[in-house]
């Protein structure tokens, strides 16, 4: 079913001339491996593609893995060492056309706990053998974001050990290294927009837990004894952090085929001129996830506070919410 719809938008963009922007696939629920694969069936047929959704947590997205990653690698004094795995994976998303077998490889070659300072060793430090297998494009590509990280730690220490604001160091991160041709936020809609709202996430997280401006050259404040910086990373890696973006939602759309559940789709209140319905045999189109929290109905202006929602209000408004889309 993926590779017809693949096949099917590819035929549109390419051969009939529509703008992806006006293509659409929708599902009842957009999970991780559907946008996975729907995602990398456009990129192989030259499709631009991007997805939303706005209830997925910040830390199941790949790209907040690879940031957090490289941070922690980047603030030894966090004492947070990634594990060998969590340094593949971040090589894999960092770095363009780096697959997860030489990902891995790589991690185990060059990744060491050094006096209790993790650490990233050269490319050139490597046995030509395995620098073959990598291949030296890879290599290249790494040795720049390894390059990268050593400066800023060195940085950091003649600065006298005063890190700047977590989200003043993931913005020199994306702009300086990861959105830079060759490195794998460079044309990745997704991976920008997660990064996007990571730093408003810290942002706010830093605003709330302080009352006064703290400088970007001043020591990040501590919480306990712990810096606003790492206390945020633990709070994510725990699932604690939750917020919502609004820019996603106002942002003006990209040219790029729309990936998004149903709900989202109808929310975004923006027509295209072709949508693909995904599983429509799914109870999932008629069904609204339970979410008493951000009601759309009990918590809008229009609601009297002395009504209640009752199973014969959901079926109405199921009714007129699918009613839009016909």
């Amino acid at each position: 079913m993926l590779d017809w719809v693949a096949a099917e938008i590819a035929g549109l963009v390419h051969d009939q001339g529509v703008p992806p922007g006006e293509i659409a696939v929708l599902a009842p629920f957009l999970t991780g491996a559907l946008r996975f694969s729907l995602t990398n069936r456009l990129a192989n047929l030259g499709v631009p593609v991007r997805s939303h959704r706005p209830s997925r947590a910040l830390r199941e997205e790949p790209a907040t893995g690879c940031l957090l990653t490289l941070a922690a690698l980047c603030h030894p004094e966090w004492r947070q060492f990634p594990t060998g795995a969590d340094v593949a994976y971040a090589l894999m998303q960092a770095i363009e056309a780096m697959d997860l077998v030489r990902a891995h490889l790589l991690a185990e070659i060059v990744y060491r706990i050094r006096d209790g300072v993790p650490a990233l060793l050269p490319f050139d430090e490597i046995e030509p053998e395995m620098q073959e297998r990598i291949t030296f494009v890879l290599g290249g590509r790494y040795e720049g974001l390894r390059s990268w990280v050593s400066a800023h730690t060195a940085r950091q220490r003649r600065s006298g050990g005063r890190p700047a604001e977590l989200d003043h160091f993931l913005s020199r991160l994306f702009g300086e290294l990861l959105s830079q041709p060759g490195y794998g936020f460079h044309a990745d809609y997704d991976a920008g927009e997660i990064t996007a709202n990571l730093i408003e996430s810290v942002r706010k997280f830093r605003q709330v837990m302080i009352r006064e401006p703290v400088d970007a050259g001043d020591a990040a404040p501590a919480v306990g004894g712990t810096s606003l910086g790492q206390e945020y990373v633990e709070m994510v890696r725990d699932g604690v952090v939750a917020a919502q973006y609004i820019r996603s939602w106002e942002r003006q759309p990209e040219d790029a085929v729309l990936l998004a559940p149903a709900y989202t789709f109808l929310m975004n209140n923006r027509p295209v001129d072709h949508q693909f319905w995904l599983d429509v045999g799914s109870t999932g189109w008629w069904e609204r996830l339970n979410q008493p929290l951000t009601h759309p109905y009990v918590l809008s202006r229009r609601w009297s506070p002395d009504t209640k929602w009752t199973d014969a209000a959901e079926v109405a408004a199921r009714r007129s919410t699918w009613a839009s889309a016909s």
